[in-house]
């Protein structure tokens, strides 16, 4: 038997590893898959959502890193995951997305002489002030293989002379998840419990840091908020790093309006049954921007680059340069309809999971 370990760090790696875990039972005679929570992102009542939400099993190993700077939380969770590898002895590690999780994990099996993966590789904004970017290039820079999401990656990763035969165009494990889990959003009781109807409201999320960290231009996201609540409602589950700065830079009056919903963070079925029922949604995230172009949800994303091209080139989203008059421009043009027809990407057909676990099967097993 070959054992293959998936390491998981924040929210958005449950979505990518919980598809490739349920593909693997294809593969129970000959290969044990075992999940590894870094506890980079850890909140119990969450997490526990998300094991319900996607069927996955609780990991075999919890981390419990918790929060720190980029430095205390990648070599703490090196220093950590060495110890697991040690213990168990995989013969494959399985890295997703690009939280510093990705990284520490990646350089820990490399060193180990481990195969390692990264699910969800070559992606890149261009932008090396996001903390992202960076540990996307260093992964990619010492994986063995990469599974691609969109046909960018193949670009960007020939450009950095990644072997052509390690990598491989599979499509996309998140929106594996999302079309799994569409069907349990008809059990979400989401909208009835905020007096909501479909296409009344628009969602919003935001919590980058060059959002939320500076205090004007947090104000100015939250006077953009006000303004589209003078037309729909708006439903925002708010980000912990978003209210605490909301909180320090003494901004709650913009958090009385009757027209805007604050929610904690929503589980993943409850987001999404929000999400498809939303006339638009406003964003800084990355995953949001798939997850929307999917099931053609307008997104408009406020950030000055994006990682995920193919979202805009023929998906739903709309990148938006984050300054006031853009925003309520491109806002003024959801609000008469101003929206085109998009397109769901190549491969983003909920089965790329199964092409990553059969290529892996073979890898392990020439």
């Amino acid at each position: 038997m070959k054992k293959v370990i998936s390491v998981v760090g924040a929210r958005p790696n449950f979505m990518k590893v919980a598809p490739i875990h349920r593909a693997f039972a294809d593969y129970s005679n000959t290969i044990i898959h075992k999940l590894v929570h870094t506890g980079q992102h850890y909140d119990a009542k969450m997490s526990d959502a998300f094991f319900n939400d996607l069927d996955m099993p609780h990991p075999a190993h919890f981390l419990n890193v918790g929060s720190g700077t980029h430095s205390e939380q990648t070599g703490t969770v090196m220093i950590e995951f060495e110890k697991i590898c040690m213990l168990e002895k995989p013969d494959f590690v399985i890295v997703v997305g690009d939280v510093n999780s990705t990284l520490a994990a990646s350089i820990t099996a490399v060193k180990l002489g481990i195969p390692v993966a990264h699910v969800e590789g070559g992606l890149r904004s261009g932008d090396r002030s996001m903390p992202e970017e960076i540990n996307r290039l260093a992964t990619d820079a010492i994986s063995n293989y990469c599974f691609l999401t969109e046909k960018s990656a193949i670009e960007n990763l020939t450009k950095e002379n990644f072997p052509k035969e390690n990598m491989f165009f599979v499509g996309n494990t998140m929106i594996d998840s999302q079309f799994y889990a569409l069907p349990k959003c008809d059990f979400s009781k989401v909208l009835e419990k905020n007096n909501l109807s479909p296409k009344d409201f628009v969602l919003i999320t935001t919590h980058r840091p060059s959002n939320v960290d500076d205090p004007v231009q947090l104000e100015m996201l939250l006077k953009v908020f006000d303004y589209i609540s003078q037309y729909r409602k708006v439903v925002f589950p708010i980000h912990p790093r978003t209210l605490k700065n909301i909180e320090k830079f003494n901004l709650q009056k913009y958090i009385k309006n009757n027209n805007i919903i604050f929610l904690e963070p929503q589980g993943y079925i409850d987001f999404l049954q929000l999400m498809r029922n939303s006339d638009f949604v406003l964003t800084d995230s990355g995953g949001i921007q798939e997850e929307t172009t999917a099931i053609k949800i307008p997104c408009l994303t406020l950030r000055t680059t994006t990682e995920r091209p193919i979202t805009i080139e023929i998906g739903s989203n709309k990148l938006i340069f984050p300054e006031y008059n853009n925003i309520i421009k491109a806002i003024d043009d959801m609000l008469n309809n101003n929206r085109r027809e998009s397109q769901i990407p190549e491969l983003w057909d909920g089965r790329a999971a199964e092409r990553i676990t059969s290529i892996i099967n073979k890898i392990l097993n020439k």
